[in-house]
């Protein structure tokens, strides 16, 4: 069984490390969704069954934190998992992404086996919504 994801970052060039990151990761992933902010985000979510989302913290029109704060609004999108991906290192900030709803974070620059921890955390230990 493979997995949908969607990457969430204002950079372009940030989305296209992560998916490769993702791919390098050897994870079964099957479609990769991106979003260049929140809003963005939020649409692809509402017509696509997505099983863990990675977010950049600051996003110009919808931040990470404002993403995760419409979802956990909505029961649809409330259990899909987000994983904050940010060069943010505060410990403070990191508290106030897992407080939002934030299930893990991945602090920039990343590495492939990091990727595959989260997911393997979060969807392989029966936790994503599809409940595996």
């Amino acid at each position: 069984m493979s997995y949908t994801i969607l990457v969430a970052d204002d950079s372009a060039i940030v989305r296209t490390m992560v998916k490769k990151a993702i791919a390098m990761a050897g994870l079964p992933i099957g479609q990769v969704h991106e979003a260049a902010n929140g809003e963005e985000a939020l649409a692809i979510l509402r017509k696509n069954w997505i099983d863990v989302v990675f977010a950049d913290i600051n996003m110009p029109v919808m931040t990470g934190p404002e993403l995760i704060r419409q979802m956990k609004g909505d029961a649809a999108l409330a259990s899909t998992p987000v994983v904050i991906v940010s060069s943010e290192r505060s410990p403070a900030r990191v508290e106030e992404m897992h407080k939002c709803g934030a299930r893990a974070y991945v602090k920039k620059p990343f590495r492939p086996e990091q990727f595959r921890a989260v997911v393997e955390e979060l969807l392989q230990a029966g936790e994503g919504p599809h409940g595996r």
